[in-house]
């Protein structure tokens, strides 16, 4: 099963400098039934990006918590056996878990695909995404709206080799 990672850069370089994704149970996202109910598609690229997507969304959240890192959401698609991911079947269609699954534990790094990144022009809109996060969870529209202006930047795709470089030890 491929499972989207939310992370930061500076929890990137630390999957990098341990080699593992995660220490315990841990949240990532996939394609569970409650995403290909809500997303109303077959396609598995579809429905790989919107787990993709709610794992950017999940990036956004660790930021608004980690006001230091910089302002750039990261992702980390890997593979897993299907036992170690599993979704919680009584939050299967509530909006916020949508997509969402519990890693039972670490996952070494060299397992990961892909490493998906903001480009360094997003980070503006990330900022004041972030920051919007709290008044646009308690319903304020123009809070969702500068929240979903982040969403509006794709998330660039790099190689798992390119991780020394984004995490700026280019060893």
């Amino acid at each position: 099963m491929r499972v989207y990672v939310p992370l930061t850069l500076p929890g990137l370089a630390e999957a990098y400098r341990t080699g593992e994704l995660g220490a315990g149970p841990f949240v990532a996202y996939a394609v569970t039934p409650g995403l290909r109910e809500w997303y109303l598609s077959d396609d598995i690229e579809e429905l790989e990006y919107a787990a993709l997507s709610r794992a950017a969304l999940a990036s956004l959240r660790l930021l608004a918590a980690e006001p230091e890192a910089p302002r750039r959401r990261v992702v980390v698609a890997v593979d897993v056996p299907d036992r170690v991911a599993s979704a919680d079947p009584d939050r299967g269609l509530d909006p916020a878990a949508l997509g969402e699954v519990r890693v039972a534990g670490a996952v070494p790094l060299a397992k990961a695909a892909s490493v998906h990144v903001d480009a360094a022009d997003a980070e503006a809109d990330v900022t004041a995404a972030a920051e919007a996060l709290p008044a646009a969870d308690g319903g304020d529209d123009d809070a969702q709206f500068v929240v979903d202006g982040a969403e509006d930047h794709e998330l660039l795709w790099f190689a798992t080799q390119e991780i020394p470089n984004l995490v700026g030890r280019g060893d």
